[in-house]
């Protein structure tokens, strides 16, 4: 899948990237999708809920002078229980490559990109 379409999937997701999404731009980034299951009673993933949000797979895209490569990817629980969730996730805005703006769950935070490209490599 590209990143257009996983970003456009409607699966939940926590998105956590070193810099602003802007496919349109040829703008250098790292981008982690972590895709959120969520049991019953979750309140929408709120800490608040009851329930429990886990994350059922994790897709990383390593993006250069506009070149998308798929640089990791997997379900495997053992590999996904090292990542931390990233509780203060936002609303943010993105644009896709076709320039068409969206919104998603995440945040910009290149030390959290950082520790999770530690953890795949």
């Amino acid at each position: 899948m590209s990143l257009d379409s996983e970003l456009l999937d409607i699966i939940r997701k926590i998105v956590v990237c070193k810099n602003d999404i802007d496919l349109s731009k040829k703008t250098d980034n790292t981008v982690f999708i972590l895709f959120v299951e969520e049991s019953q009673g979750s309140a929408g993933g709120r800490i608040g809920g009851a329930g429990f949000r886990r994350i059922s797979k994790i897709s990383c895209f390593n993006i250069v002078e506009g070149a998308t490569q798929k640089i990791f990817e997997t379900s495997d629980e053992t590999e996904i229980s090292k990542f931390e969730i990233p509780l203060s996730a936002v609303a943010m805005d993105i644009k896709l490559s076709n320039g068409v703006p969206k919104v998603i769950q995440g945040m910009v935070d290149d030390q959290l990109v950082d520790t999770y490209l530690g953890l795949i490599q």
